[in-house]
């Protein structure tokens, strides 16, 4: 388990942009997988996106062409940049280290931090 610290959610209309942040306790984030998932309330963890280098990122179709992921190995943070949001990314999102491939999905027992709340109105 390597914990995270997840900020930068709000409460935005429909169409805004909001930028995560996922500050990594370790020195050696370079070392790491990083995705985001996210949980809406009554629903199951979903993947969102990840990155374990520039060239290997990869999206679920929901956020495509809309989400970016990135990081900053000397900040220690993993960011995601959400833009013309939705009401159906209203979620608690929270960030994880990953196996990055197309289709990931969050390790089994997963122990979620606290997440950041995205809110969406229409």
């Amino acid at each position: 388990h390597l914990p995270f610290v997840e900020s930068g959610g709000g409460l935005v209309q429909a169409g805004g942009s909001l930028r995560l942040s996922c500050v990594a306790s370790t020195p050696h984030l370079d070392y790491y997988a990083v995705g985001w998932f996210r949980q809406a309330p009554g629903k199951e963890v979903e993947s969102v996106a990840c990155e374990s280098s520039p060239e290997d990122i990869y999206y679920v179709d929901a956020v495509k062409g809309r989400f970016t992921i990135s990081r900053d190995n000397a900040k220690k943070t993993v960011y995601l940049e959400m833009k013309n949001l939705k009401p159906e990314d209203t979620a608690v999102y929270h960030c994880a280290e990953t196996v990055c491939y197309s289709g990931f999905k969050p390790y089994k027992g997963e122990a979620w931090g606290q997440g950041t709340q995205v809110t969406v109105s229409s």
